[in-house]
């Protein structure tokens, strides 16, 4: 059952301090009944702070929510659950030891007694046909053997299930970052369908477009604020990006390397096919990018490229040692334990002897160094990992990979979730390190992205089918490629 069209959920003054960070700052926002707003801000700017307070997960320090006209100083989960306020984080929540069916259950402590099992699949089967057509989830599947993207649209088909109450508000964290075009145009679009039922949605997204596209209502936050809502007719890509980071750019002109021939550089990766299709160079220098449908061996070639740099394998060889930016990086990114330093320095153990023994000194000295290359935001690096935002967490892996005397580094989707802001300042980096002789192959689900590379390989079935350089290097040459007969190549 949803919940009545002109059912709103407001937040009045709502404030949130960890320590003597401010995380929201007197917060106001409206969130009308049948629509969905578009939330967008640098990561760090409060967004996922408020979205914990909404969810339950989170006591605000001193402001009121009202939902359906009732008044509360905080929310509990249970709570949020009862009023029908739901929550996918940019952090999946899933257990992945259960099942697909079991994990839904949790959520429906209504569905009980013998069959519980089969009424949970079957809700969530249903769910997840209704906003992804054609998928291929058994609710039997345990929830570890299911790929990121699959997680993902299994957290979000369970957070639009009702078995009993009303589903008042959806709040979608960064919903398509693991998902590929396809899924990502189902979801947007049943996420339009569901408003105009009576629900209410929330949409974090650092892709302005989808924001732009698929918003009724825009709020932008910067440093705990709220700095401006409105009509999406009122804000553009441009205006938002200024809002945003305060109308400071990085130079575009600083970020783009000067025209020059990369034709006759070194070697540092080379792949002869062990099948049919184009064999791979990536030039010293050069930012190789990969592209085409999500799941399509991109991920799998880069991993091969980096068991090759270690051991020898007659169809890919590496010049240099290797680096990896995991995009993924709560499951092969981060050590979620150890303090931010740790994480960035644990890349270049070799380099921070001091004779048989690790020196302190030097581990400082690096992590700090690249900490501020990076921009990291955070207190101090002694910090754990865990308490930065996402985007500062994936900088970290940035700085993790770079600090170390790596001749390519691989990059698996790096930027997912990560801000527009922080984005443009890893360009930059990436941007000026290849300058200096790195070579960077570049797996993005973004196309924006491949506008950043010299050259780019697209992939289908495992297979490389097309290479694009320069001006051939537009979204539509990259669909053609990705959807290019099987047997052309």
């Amino acid at each position: 059952m949803t919940a009545p069209n002109g059912s709103a959920i407001e937040l009045a003054g709502v404030s949130r301090s960890f320590g003597a960070v401010r995380a929201l700052s007197d917060v106001n926002l409206l969130i009308a009944g049948g629509q969905c707003l578009g939330l967008v801000g640098h990561n760090g700017a409060g967004k996922s702070t408020l979205m914990h307070v909404l969810a339950g997960t989170l006591r605000p320090d001193q402001g009121r929510i009202q939902v359906g006209g009732q008044q509360y100083d905080q929310i509990s989960v249970h709570l949020a659950q009862t009023l029908g306020l739901r929550c996918v984080f940019q952090e999946l929540s899933l257990c992945p030891n259960l099942t697909v069916a079991e994990n839904t259950r949790i959520l429906h402590p209504s569905i009980k007694g013998w069959g519980w099992r089969k009424k949970a699949g079957a809700l969530i089967s249903a769910m997840l046909e209704r906003i992804f057509p054609g998928h291929d989830i058994s609710p039997d599947t345990v929830v570890s053997d299911l790929s990121i993207g699959r997680r993902q649209m299994v957290e979000i088909a369970r957070a639009f299930t009702v078995s009993e109450g009303v589903l008042r508000l959806v709040i979608l964290d960064e919903p398509t970052s693991s998902l590929d075009a396809t899924t990502s145009r189902q979801l947007l679009e049943f996420v339009r369908k569901e408003v105009q039922s009576g629900v209410s949605c929330i949409l974090i997204s650092h892709m302005l477009g989808e924001i732009l596209d698929y918003s009724d209502q825009i709020a932008v936050m910067k440093n705990g604020q709220l700095v401006a809502s409105g009509p999406v007719a009122n804000f553009s890509r441009d205006s938002l990006v200024d809002l945003m980071s305060g109308g400071e750019h990085p130079d575009r002109a600083a970020r783009e390397r000067s025209i020059r021939s990369l034709a006759d550089a070194p070697i540092a990766v080379k792949a002869e096919p062990a099948g049919r299709g184009l064999p791979f160079v990536a030039r010293r220098g050069e930012v190789i990018g990969l592209a085409g449908l999500s799941g399509h061996g991109q991920t799998e070639f880069l991993v091969q490229v980096f068991e090759a740099a270690r051991a020898r394998k007659p169809e890919i060889s590496v010049a240099g040692a290797v680096s990896f930016v995991a995009g993924d990086r709560q499951a092969d990114g981060i050590f979620p334990l150890w303090s931010i330093a740790d994480n960035i320095a644990v890349g270049s153990l070799p380099v921070l002897r001091n004779g048989l023994l690790l020196s302190g000194a030097k581990e400082r000295e690096l992590s700090s160094r690249w900490g501020r290359t990076m921009a990291i935001k955070a207190p101090s690096l002694d910090d754990e990992i865990l308490s930065l935002s996402g985007g500062n967490q994936q900088k970290a892996l940035f700085a993790r990979a770079l600090s170390t005397t790596s001749a390519v580094v691989l990059m698996d989707d790096p930027m997912r979730g990560v801000d527009i802001g922080t984005k443009l300042e890893v360009y930059d980096i990436i941007a000026e390190q290849a300058a200096g002789g790195r070579t960077f192959l570049w797996y993005t689900t973004e196309f924006e992205e491949l506008e950043y590379c010299d050259r780019v390989y697209v992939f289908q079935n495992g297979r490389i089918v097309g290479e694009l350089q320069g001006a051939d290097i537009t979204e539509a040459s990259v669909i053609g490629s990705s959807f290019k007969d099987k047997d052309a190549a």
